[in-house]
């Protein structure tokens, strides 16, 4: 494992993030402190307790993994297209630099922004409603791999796109609707019948769910078939890398 080109990487990632602290940083943690001052403090006063939960507090997990979903896919995939676009990838794959290395050390970096990004709206959404954490390793452990999976999937859309607008179609218009639809700001207990049994289709409610059961003891779905949905998604994204590499999908020609 050559640790140098992967440390190389993560830190010239890293740094991208600092050149653009107010599209990186700024920008996600306002749009969704926006989210608590609305939904949280306005609106959730006129809405009762949803699971036992005040709703300010019950929208925060949803919006923590919305964000974590959009920024994670964002980051990665404008990690390595950019390589792409100026044609420095062509450098990357003929030095000694294993696949592996090359995918540590750009979804590393997305995942860190990403997690960074977390903790931060976490500690901003404490200033708007009263949270609690019931399960703090469990919590943890969501927020890791939610942005380590979504990250791959970020470097994958960075590999498939061959233009700048492909590179904002799925987190607008795939990832963030699937979101929405998915319990971030209800429950599908909710919904009538008919509609429960659709939304059970949606993959990102089982993330929203288990994340939310960390907080809180609650979730529209077990913790297994949470903790089986990220095992899936995670199985699939390295599986495609690994064929991506294998094959040399758009990075050789």
């Amino acid at each position: 494992m050559n640790l140098q080109a992967v440390r190389a990487i993560y830190l010239f990632e890293m740094s991208r993030t600092r050149r653009t602290l107010m599209q990186s940083v700024l920008s996600p943690v306002i749009s969704t402190s926006l989210y608590f001052v609305v939904f949280g403090a306005a609106i959730g006063t006129r809405i009762p307790e949803v699971g036992g939960v005040s709703y300010g507090a019950f929208i925060v997990p949803g919006l923590l993994m919305l964000m974590l979903f959009t920024q994670s896919v964002t980051s990665a995939s404008f990690g390595i297209f950019f390589p792409k676009f100026s044609g420095s990838i062509y450098e990357l794959l003929s030095a000694p630099v294993s696949y592996v290395e090359i995918v540590l050390g750009y979804v590393g970096a997305a995942a860190t922004k990403s997690l960074i990004l977390g903790i931060i709206i976490l500690i901003t959404a404490s200033f708007f409603v009263p949270l609690q954490v019931d399960h703090p390793v469990w919590m943890a452990f969501f927020l890791v791999m939610t942005a380590v999976t979504f990250s791959l999937l970020g470097f994958i859309i960075g590999v498939w796109a061959d233009g700048f607008e492909k590179l904002q179609f799925i987190p607008l218009l795939v990832i963030t609707p699937l979101a929405f639809l998915g319990g971030t700001f209800y429950s599908i207990d909710m919904l009538p019948p008919f509609w429960q049994t659709v939304t059970l289709f949606n993959p990102l409610l089982y993330l929203i769910s288990g994340f939310r059961w960390s907080f809180y003891g609650v979730g529209d779905v077990s913790l297994a078939a949470s903790l089986g949905m990220i095992a899936l998604f995670l199985t699939l994204c390295l599986g495609i890398i690994a064929w991506i590499f294998r094959t040399g999908y758009r990075l050789r020609s």
